[in-house]
């Protein structure tokens, strides 16, 4: 399996940027997730699966290692006051942009009790994890080939490594050399709704993803790493078991 894509997505649930190099380390691509939108009123965190509007908008680094964002009619923020501001007139309501921490000192409120939550444990698993908002402290780097996407578009399950070829499951548990980094190939990633959502690009909402992930996978697709000795990967470089 070989490197087919490499993806970085700067604020949680948005559309990310393509790279065609990158570091990785021990939380993964720097900047990767490094952002997200919170509600100011509920201090509730924003993701697509209860806000699929998100995914219209995409995140990019620039230079000067700020982030900004770019919504749906093309208008561009950059840094945490603009991009509230921009995106919360877009939304209609009032929202605020959080940078997670190096050492993971992020406030992050929990969803009211009373609210329905598709994942209970997903504002729970944001207090538990070090930098940046994964949605599990295990997930640093996610991973999916096209033997195991088939005709489903990639851009679905927002991997931050796309393989050519087929295999990555077989890994689970063992180490692996992707470009100069060193991986620790963890159990394979649960999937949710999110999945099913529509995208730009002509994406559309398709129930029957999740449905199918369910029915033949036990709701199970791409697999997370662990980065065990950080590395540069290029698009090219080859997955090795080590």
């Amino acid at each position: 399996m070989r490197v087919l894509e490499l993806w970085r997505y700067p604020v949680k649930s948005l559309q990310g940027e393509r790279l065609s190099r990158t570091p990785v380390g021990p939380l993964g691509i720097p900047g990767d997730r490094r952002w997200a939108l919170f509600d100011r009123d509920s201090g509730r965190g924003l993701t697509a699966r209860r806000d699929p509007d998100l995914l219209f908008a995409a995140a990019r680094i620039r230079a000067d290692g700020d982030v900004e964002v770019v919504l749906p009619d093309g208008a561009v923020a950059a840094g945490p006051v603009e991009i509230p501001a921009v995106v919360s007139a877009w939304l209609g309501r009032r929202v605020e942009l959080r940078e997670a921490g190096e050492d993971g000192a992020v406030p992050v409120h929990e969803t009211p009790a009373d609210e329905e939550v598709p994942d209970p444990a997903e504002w729970l698993r944001w207090e538990g994890a070090s930098g940046p908002f994964h949605d599990s402290p295990r997930i640093r780097l996610s991973l999916v080939s096209t033997g195991t996407l088939g005709t489903w578009d990639r851009r679905r399950f927002r991997a931050n490594v796309v393989l050519a070829g087929a295999g990555e499951e077989q890994l689970e548990g063992r180490q692996a050399r992707l470009g100069t980094a060193l991986l620790e190939l963890g159990r394979p990633i649960d999937r949710c709704v999110m999945t099913t959502r529509p995208q730009p690009g002509g994406i559309a909402r398709d129930t029957s993803v999740l449905k199918t992930i369910h029915r033949e996978r036990n709701g199970l697709l791409a697999v997370r790493a662990a980065v065990l000795e950080p590395g540069a990967v290029r698009v090219g470089d080859a997955l090795v078991p080590a």
